[in-house]
Parts: C-alpha cells; sequence; structure tokens
C-alpha cells in the first residue's frame, strides 16, 4: 500500500535531505510547491538547534494554509540510525514531540524506531542500495523503501535502477522511492514506468536558490558530467559519490580513491563535526549533473518539471496508442 500523501502531492518527487545542503528555507518551498521537502537531523549543530528548524518549519507551513487556504505537502527528516550518532535518542524525541510526519532513517532501520513514530501516525521511509538491506528493512515495519541505485549522489549503490526496483518490489507491497540520476520531469516518469511510486531527488536540487549550497559547487555541477563523478569511500568510510574536481582540490588524487576509513560521525555531543569537516569542501553529486545546466528556485524548477513529466506522460500515452 502506497503512503496516502503521494495523491495530494503536485508531483510524486521527494527532495532528499542532504547533509549541509538542506535547510528550513528549501524545505519549506518544496512543501509549498507541492512536494515533500526534507532536510537531515545534523544538519543542525545540535538538538535545540534541530529543534528550531522544526518548529520554524511547521509554523511557515502552518501560516502558508492559513494564507491561502492550500494544504502544504509533508516534511521529512534524515535520521542516522548508527551507533556513532550520540544524538539519535535526543533527535527522535523532538521528532515525537512534534510529530513530525515523515522520518528517513540511514544506517540501520530499527522496528523499536519505526513503532515510535507510528505512535503518533508519522511514516519511516529507509534508504536502501542492496535487497538484502531491504529485506532487514522491510521485517523492521518500515513504510517505505528508498532505493538508491547506481549513479544517485551521496551514499549510492551500484546496481542498475531496473533490477533494484524489480526485486524490492517482488517482496514489499508498500511506498518504493527511486533515486539516483533523476534530473528532470521525465526522468520523474520514468521512475513510475520503472514501478516506484516516488522519484528521491538530490543532487538537482543542491542546484536551487534556496538551497545552502556554494556559488562554487552550483557552478561545478554545471560544468561537470557523469564521467566526473567518482565512487569512492575515501572520504568518509562509505562509498559515495563525489564530484572529481572537489576531490582534486583537497588533494584527493586517483590512486586514493580505493581507499577505505572506519565510518565515525563523531563522538561529541557535536555529532556532525567530523563528517561536516569532509564534506564541507568535497562536494557531492550524482550523475544527473549532465542534466544539470542553471540554478533557479524551487518554483521555477518544479514548474519546469510539472511541463516535463506532463509532456513525458502524454507521449507514452501516445506510443501505448500506437502499439495496441
Amino acid at each position: 500500500m502506497k503512503a496516502a500523501f503521494i495523491d495530494q502531492l503536485q508531483l510524486p518527487v521527494v527532495a532528499a535531505p542532504m547533509f549541509l545542503i538542506s535547510g528550513p528555507q528549501l524545505v519549506i518551498e518544496c512543501c509549498k510547491q507541492g512536494i515533500v521537502g526534507t532536510f537531515p537531523a545534523l544538519n543542525q549543530r545540535t538538538t535545540d538547534g534541530f529543534e528550531s528548524w522544526v518548529i520554524e518549519i511547521k509554523d511557515a507551513l502552518a501560516a502558508f494554509e492559513a494564507e491561502t487556504g492550500k494544504k502544504a505537502a509533508p516534511f521529512g527528516v534524515n535520521l542516522i540510525v548508527h551507533h556513532t550518532n550520540p544524538r539519535l535518542e535526543a533527535d527522535l524525541a523532538v521528532c515525537i514531540k512534534h510529530k513530525v510526519p515523515l522520518i528517513i532513517t540511514s544506517l540501520g532501520a530499527v522496528s523499536q524506531l519505526v513503532d515510535a513514530v507510528h505512535s503518533y501516525g508519522g511514516q519511516v521511509f529507509h534508504d536502501v542500495i542492496k535487497k538484502r538491506h531491504a529485506e532487514k528493512a522491510a521485517q523492521a515495519g518500515v513504510d517505505g523503501l528508498i532505493v538508491v541505485a547506481a549513479g544517485a549522489g551521496g551514499h549510492a549503490g551500484i546496481t542498475n535502477p531496473m533490477s533494484l526496483v524489480a526485486e524490492v518490489r517482488s517482496f514489499f507491497d508498500k511506498t518504493i522511492l527511486l533515486s539516483g540520476c533523476i534530473s528532470n520531469g521525465r526522468d520523474v516518469a520514468s521512475a513510475l514506468q520503472m514501478g516506484a511510486d516516488l522519484a528521491y531527488m538530490g543532487t538537482r536540487f543542491i542546484n536551487v536558490k534556496e538551497s545552502n549550497a556554494d556559488d562554487g559547487y552550483r557552478q561545478m555541477i554545471i560544468d561537470s558530467n557523469a564521467s566526473d563523478i567518482v565512487y569512492t569511500a575515501a572520504v568518509s568510510g562509505v562509498s559515495a559519490n563525489f564530484l572529481r574536481p572537489s576531490l582534486e582540490a583537497m588533494g584527493i588524487t586517483e590512486e586514493m580513491w580505493g581507499q577505505h576509513k572506519k565510518i565515525d560521525f563523531g563522538h561529541e555531543l557535536d555529532a556532525a563535526k567530523a563528517e561536516a569537516k569532509a564534506w564541507k569542501t568535497i562536494w557531492s553529486a550524482g550523475q544527473g549533473v549532465t542534466s544539470i545546466q542553471d540554478v533557479l528556485s524551487v518554483k521555477e524548477l518544479l514548474q519546469r518539471m510539472k511541463n516535463e513529466f506532463i509532456a513525458a506522460i502524454e507521449e507514452q500515452q501516445n506510443n501505448l496508442a500506437r502499439f495496441r
């Protein structure tokens, strides 16, 4: 059974929670424009700061609904479910207190967390790169699986999206989201054709005016293509896709790309410190950079994507008529 909120969206899209990039402004604008906006809890240095962002988002969306009479899309928070994240319990408590509609979990699917979110009516989506991970998350009772396929930005997998969606759909009848190289409305339509319920988009939302990305980061995305994306675990110990020029600028050579380091999100109260140090100047992106040539507002981007999505669906309908 797919998530009920999907039918209320203007486009079947979730703007992925991007470390250091996603903040309240991006989340609020996405939700106002009818797609799900999300952010990582660890983008705020403290749990108190994280709570202030949740309140800011809730207040802004409530004001939008009161002023326009329109229903905003739900927002979500990404929690790192890993023993090296000392803030998990406190951040989860904030989510429960404020009844955050959607929780996105990474690096672990725990049934107790799922039950806690379900207790107030929230939903849990979990990101996976392999069928084995998906099966474990399904057993934990998650409401959706984010299938992170080859070419996605951040901590991506290496499996073709068609194969990975088909594998997960064979045993999971709830919401499936596809992540990987989705940059425009035609790509969103393709994700649905592959069997996903939602498109999960990260890299494209780096290059919007409401993101927290550095201007140099945005320009590097515009200047890059798929061959400029490097898949390596050398940055944080977990394999991820990065922009080659940003690696080289920090002295990380091709000979070093095969190196691995232990996962460590920091042992201080500031759990994001160690990870932020690595990711602040070494920029992640997916192979979808090939299709990104500009920086738009969220509103402008989504209007263009909606037109592309409708055109793609109409083209598919015309093809259907031809082959019947």
